[in-house]
């Protein structure tokens, strides 16, 4: 009886489909989290329970996506995916603290973690500019999904004081450039198989 060596190829496909439905799937979880505040007006636990499992996707497909492209990225890209993707554990981190002390708001978060919440809003910007213009010029990936997503982290920024409206268009810029590579890996995906 031989042992086989595993088929590498068919383990970067798998992991490039995984990624590139996690990459699609997170960002639309979030996005539908987002509109049911505009339709609420606050948090409720089923908005922030989405929120949560949106959230939580960002740091896995973020590292996925800087692990598959790395070859073709710049060190500080990479770099700027860490950093995002380290932000977004923060962030998760702040909707449990909204779920366990059932916090009203986005006023009201922002204001229990204070600075905490503009250091790692900081960290998300850089890390999420310098990941989407190496993406951007990698040409790895669709240039658009990189611009997007790095004109959509500052507009997240931007809009951090604002309602549940704009803060909700804001992220959908981001939220669209993640579900635009995601695609574009799946349709990259489709025709190797």
């Amino acid at each position: 009886m031989s042992i086989q060596a595993p088929d590498r190829t068919a383990a970067r496909s798998d992991g490039l489909r995984l990624v590139a439905t996690a990459a699609i799937l997170f960002p639309v979880v979030y996005l539908v989290s987002d509109l049911i505040e505009i339709a609420q007006g606050d948090f409720t636990t089923f908005r922030l329970t989405l929120t949560y499992i949106g959230e939580a996707g960002f740091p896995l497909f973020t590292i996925g996506l800087a692990a598959l492209l790395h070859p073709r990225l710049p060190r500080w890209a990479v770099l700027g995916a860490v950093a995002y993707a380290y932000s977004f554990v923060f962030f998760t981190g702040t909707v449990i603290w909204a779920l366990v002390a059932h916090t009203a708001s986005w006023e009201v978060l922002g204001d229990d973690f204070g600075w905490w919440m503009t250091a790692h809003g900081a960290v998300m910007v850089l890390g999420g500019v310098a990941f989407g213009v190496g993406i951007a010029r990698s040409e790895a990936l669709p240039a658009w999904t990189g611009w997007a997503l790095a004109v959509g982290v500052v507009l997240v920024a931007v809009a951090s004081g604002m309602g549940n409206f704009e803060r909700t268009i804001a992220a959908s810029v981001s939220d669209a450039a993640f579900v635009g590579m995601g695609v574009a890996l799946l349709r990259r995906s489709l025709r190797t198989v």
